[in-house]
């Protein structure tokens, strides 16, 4: 017999989980509606969004090693979770290993950007990012992210007030149109090649 397993949900930016050392109640969590943002936040307040995990993929994974969790993971929608029981079956750890997996993947990605590309590239692969996440929908005007500033900052390692300098600069060259908390996408093509495009760092 299957046990019933224990579903939270969050509000739009509810914490999930603390940085710190997971207790005897952690666990990990599987997304199972909404986006999860993890994000790391220095001493100053300013942050940097980690990773994004969207619905299947899993999140809490301290909750099995005790290692020390040096992040927040806060619910960017509407979120509903699943709790994973301390002892997983084995295809769940399979597809735990897989999820996380492709989770480093990524992260070795975004360190490279970081690294190499100019903010501009940057903010481009993280607008597309963005677009395939619940933030994105179709409208009757196109592509529509609902973003801030400062959620824009904190994807792409900078400040809301340099960011929104390069989203000015998107807009005049015609890859997006930006209002208040949203932006249309607009040149999508253009994007992708931008963001696929190598820089001189910051």
């Amino acid at each position: 017999m299957t046990q019933a397993r224990e579903t939270l949900s969050f509000k739009p930016g509810e914490v999930i989980l603390y940085p710190g050392v997971p207790g005897p109640r952690d666990r990990v969590y599987r997304v199972l509606e909404g986006l999860v943002r993890l994000e790391a936040v220095d001493e100053e307040g300013n942050a940097l969004t980690l990773r994004l995990v969207r619905p299947g993929g899993y999140f809490g994974e301290e909750a099995l090693s005790g290692t020390e969790r040096t992040y927040f993971a806060e619910a960017v929608t509407e979120v509903a979770v699943e709790a994973l029981p301390k002892e997983p079956r084995p295809e769940e750890l399979l597809d735990l290993v897989a999820h996380l997996a492709q989770a480093l993947a990524e992260s070795y990605r975004r360190i490279e950007r970081l690294a190499t590309q100019r903010l501009k590239n940057r903010m481009a692969a993280a607008l597309l990012e963005l677009a395939e996440t619940p933030l994105a929908r179709e409208e009757e005007e196109g592509l529509v992210l609902r973003a801030t500033h400062d959620e824009l900052a904190a994807a792409v390692g900078s400040v809301r007030e340099t960011v929104t300098k390069v989203i000015g600069e998107l807009a005049r060259e015609g890859y997006i149109r930006s209002g208040y908390g949203k932006i249309v996408l607009r040149d999508v093509k253009g994007l992708k090649e931008l963001a696929q495009s190598r820089g001189d760092g910051r």
